[in-house]
């Protein structure tokens, strides 16, 4: 039998807040955080509702003690203080056990965007040093620098999956024995080139997004960062640690239907879900809770839902898009709904889908729309799907 992978610390940073507690309490009281920008200059004509982490860099770099004139990307700074939230949560201290993974799809273009500014305006607050930590993988060395984790740092960018990627691929180094533990998940900062491009493919919302509505518009973008503490069962069994659940599943599917588009059938998130579930060596109806990709595009969660109901049938069990809780944060979205999902098996948690009205035909079942508690949760799982068709599921269960 193969070795069992355990969740033993979470960290998070979104919309709602900045730690664990914070996104639970906000999240609890059933309201959008998403609105206005109020940090991130965009367009002067219009402006999109946005999920944005209301501190700024500088707060960001106080929070976690950085005193020194380094740059750091807005990517960086947001997976520093969640990865650290979830090493401490863990009590852990990095040894050469340990790893880091990082999924991210901006990395550190707000920098690349602050310099180009710069240096086309002509103005004269800005340096060479932005163009340092323009790319991805510079956020996941500074970060495993900051935590002092030394041994392996890899970076993942597949789009909207990434951070589920970089959790299954920490478990896999797991299994194989090369690592006992990893900090692995997600992060993404907003950026002007983000939502731009977002707006050019016509799926953004000038509204709050309606996750599996029938009526829905299009996504709202939204920034943050979340990471797990995966340890392998001979280390929380040496040292008799306490688990907070399992990661018993995780599938990844390529369908390259389209450059952004899911399949009409849902092919690659049937797959990914079938793959997941068949690891776990569960049946579709051990799963309790799913929290869905649920973007609020028409593509995705017509796809997502039918993908669904391929798997379900008429037995769909409880779910739930967060993504009017924390935006669609791109690279970070797998890590932090991993975080939310790790939550709902500790606390019998089920998350509203907010903005909620009618049910898309095609797929008949209502999300849950209001926050739930006291639930018994053995299983849940969690739907993270990127662009070109790179569809991640994981599933996350009570340890055993």
């Amino acid at each position: 039998m193969p070795p069992r992978v355990y969740i033993t610390g979470i960290g998070i940073v979104s919309a709602m807040g900045v730690g664990v507690e914070a996104n639970l309490s906000f999240a609890k009281k059933g309201k959008s955080p998403v609105g206005k920008p109020q940090i991130l200059k965009t367009l002067q004509e219009e402006h999109y509702p946005l999920a944005e982490v209301l501190l700024s860099n500088e707060e960001l770099k106080n929070r976690l003690g950085l005193k020194n004139t380094r740059v750091y990307s807005r990517t960086a700074l947001l997976a520093m203080v969640a990865a650290k939230e979830a090493l401490d949560h863990a009590g852990l201290k990095p040894d050469l056990t340990m790893g880091y993974i990082s999924g991210t799809s901006v990395g550190g273009m707000d920098k690349g965007e602050y310099l180009y500014d710069g240096f086309i305006r002509h103005h004269g607050d800005w340096n060479l040093h932005h163009a340092h930590v323009h790319d991805c993988g510079e956020s996941t060395q500074t970060t495993a620098e900051s935590l002092g984790i030394t041994n392996k740092a890899i970076t993942i960018s597949t789009a909207c999956s990434s951070g589920a990627n970089a959790i299954m691929h920490g478990a896999r180094l797991i299994k194989a024995g090369k690592l006992k533990r990893v900090v692995a998940g997600g992060t993404d900062a907003l950026t002007r080139f983000t939502v731009n491009g977002f707006r050019s493919l016509m799926i953004l919302s000038n509204e709050l997004c309606t996750p599996f509505d029938r009526d829905r518009k299009g996504l709202n973008l939204g920034e943050g960062a979340g990471y797990v503490v995966l340890e392998s069962e001979e280390v929380v069994v040496k040292e008799g640690r306490v688990p907070l659940c399992e990661l018993t599943g995780y599938a990844n599917t390529c369908d390259a239907y389209h450059q952004t588009a899911s399949s009409p059938e849902g092919n690659g998130a049937w797959l990914a879900v079938t793959g997941a579930i068949r690891q776990a060596k569960l049946n579709p109806a051990d799963v309790q809770y799913i929290n869905v990709h649920g973007t609020a595009t028409p593509n995705n969660d017509l796809s997502e839902g039918i993908a669904l109901k391929r798997v379900f049938g008429d037995r769909l069990p409880a779910f739930s898009s967060t993504k009017a809780l924390t935006g669609h944060t791109l690279g970070a979205a797998g890590g932090i709904e991993a975080v939310l999902s790790a939550l709902s098996i500790q606390k019998g948690i089920i998350f509203p889908n907010l903005h909620y009205k009618t049910p898309i035909e095609e797929v008949g079942q209502a999300p849950v729309t209001r926050w739930l508690e006291g639930q018994e949760i053995q299983n849940v799982l969690s739907n993270s799907f990127g662009f070109g068709g790179n569809n991640t599921s994981l599933v996350f269960s009570k340890a055993r």
